[in-house]
């Protein structure tokens, strides 16, 4: 069973390695910790938003879909990880 802490692990790593314009893919993120076989990396998706949603609490990341921040607490569909919004 995947923790908590490793999700976050990566999200967080796979995030700061993309980049500040760039964002992460959830099933990437379940890849990374799960391999390629799809029965497996899928049942991490529900899991990772979780995490996702406690990371875009903490202000570790943003949660975004069609390419705007969204709120992490109601936001259906397709989403996306990038890093937090700057304060510039």
């Amino acid at each position: 069973m995947t923790k908590p802490a490793e999700i976050r692990r990566t999200i967080l790593a796979m995030v700061e390695e993309r980049g500040a314009d760039k964002t992460v893919c959830p099933s990437e993120v379940a890849r990374a910790i799960a391999g390629q076989d799809e029965t497996q990396w899928r049942l991490l998706m529900s899991p990772i938003r979780v995490e996702a949603v406690r990371l875009a609490d903490d202000g570790l990341v943003s949660v975004k879909r069609k390419g705007r921040v969204v709120d992490p607490h109601d936001f259906k569909g397709i989403y996306r990880l990038a890093p937090p919004p700057t304060s510039d």
